[in-house]
């Protein structure tokens, strides 16, 4: 009997085991080559691992077990067929036949009480999402909820409709026990890793933060007046953030030394510019990284933004598309952050923070006038930065911000 083994793949080259946090197909499933079989978490980023065969499965690893890289987790037997599939009686005939008593040599099988319970996926998905079964529309044998339509589900449930805003998210936090106090629950990977890694930035960096603002009036023009025909050319939205990861990439140039990196005693240089930009995502804060920011247009950087975050989201990030970057930005001001000063992702030296634009009243030309306005921070590492450079650099992204015609004629 030809047995293929699954084993744990390589998540990148710092990670050595991860967590098999769920089993996406049961064991005796059937399953397809390059069907999603489990989802593998790390202390970096969780991704489904897809089956290298077709076969049956059969699980040899338990859920919420630490696995080793390259360890063996399953097996597909590879000749092993798929069972025929029942034929399904059509709506009128099944009713009808619902409907006629049974015949009195064959006794009638009982009537179930409802539709039979989501698979082990679907209700884990079901109770992350803190969904009821009886609210989805299963659309497995006999009316069961598959993980496709919970999934169908909730991503329906965060569209709006009639104009009206999406449902805030759910709580993370497990619901707690009726008279309970507290709830325990263990921290993922991800959240433990993202942890120690704030942990270590603030013990090992000395950090400062530099303040500026920017007059968003010109960018608001911009969109205004361009948006629609971008949209309908590139396939993607002008949002601020492609512009402001131009902006940086212009500062950078100016300011090398804030795109540099220590290791030990030596500054290491680096001339290219590979931007992280912070996603947040129910499983934590994630910095997928755009590679050569400086080769890349205003569309190719929103549609990466958008492809990236996408992944992010839906839990298909890889290591690769987190691992290194040079510089970061992050913006809190989606979520209406007024000012914070963002804690730096070694071994970068700096990060960059965008927040909520509020319209303020500014002298310009000694006059006062209300415009759109966003506090910038930088945060950066004294060690190697002085505070000469952090505040020209801050300057110069926010000329660019203020003045994105020059970015776009090279001046």
């Amino acid at each position: 009997m030809p047995v293929e083994q699954v084993r744990v793949p390589r998540a990148g080259e710092s990670i050595t085991e991860g967590t098999l946090n769920r089993w996406l197909k049961p064991d005796g499933a059937f399953v397809n080559v390059d069907d999603p079989l489990f989802e593998l978490g790390t202390d970096k980023a969780t991704q489904e691992v897809a089956a290298p065969t077709a076969g049956v499965l059969k699980i040899l690893v338990k859920e919420g077990e630490t696995v080793a890289v390259d360890s063996v987790v399953a097996s597909i037997d590879t000749d092993a067929k798929p069972l025929a599939e029942k034929p399904q009686a059509a709506p009128r005939a099944a009713a009808a036949a619902a409907a006629a008593p049974a015949s009195p040599s064959e006794p009638a099988k009982p009537q179930a009480a409802g539709k039979p319970e989501p698979g082990p996926a679907a209700a884990r998905l079901l109770a992350e999402a803190g969904v009821s079964a009886s609210a989805v529309a299963g659309t497995g044998p006999d009316g069961r909820v598959t993980k496709g339509d919970v999934l169908a589900y909730t991503e329906a449930s965060k569209k709006p409709s009639n104009g009206t805003a999406p449902p805030p998210p759910k709580p993370a936090a497990p619901a707690p026990a009726p008279g309970s106090r507290i709830t325990r629950q263990p921290m993922t990977p991800i959240r433990k890793r993202i942890a120690e890694r704030l942990l270590d930035s603030q013990n090992t960096t000395a950090t400062l933060t530099t303040f500026n603002e920017a007059d968003m009036t010109a960018i608001q023009d911009l969109r205004a007046k361009y948006n629609e025909r971008f949209e309908k050319k590139h396939g993607a939205k002008l949002g601020f953030m492609s512009v402001f990861v131009k902006a940086a990439v212009e500062a950078l140039k100016a300011f090398p030394l804030v795109n540099a990196r220590l290791d030990g005693g030596d500054i290491v240089h680096q001339h290219f510019y590979d931007i992280g930009v912070a996603v947040s995502t129910e499983k934590g804060l994630m910095v997928p990284v755009l590679r050569g920011a400086d080769q890349l247009g205003f569309a190719d950087i929103e549609k990466q933004i958008a492809g990236l975050a996408k992944k992010a989201r839906d839990g298909k990030i890889t290591v690769t598309d987190l691992e290194g970057g040079t510089f970061t930005i992050t913006n809190g001001g989606i979520f209406g952050s007024m000012m914070s000063t963002p804690i730096l992702n070694p071994p970068q030296v700096a990060i960059l923070g965008m927040h909520s634009i509020q319209k303020r009243p500014v002298a310009v030309n000694d006059q006062v006038v209300i415009r759109p306005m966003m506090y910038l921070a930088l945060s950066y590492d004294h060690r190697l930065i002085d505070g000469r450079e952090a505040v020209q650099f801050l300057v110069r992204v926010k000329e660019c911000v203020e003045n994105p015609e020059r970015m776009l004629l090279d001046i």
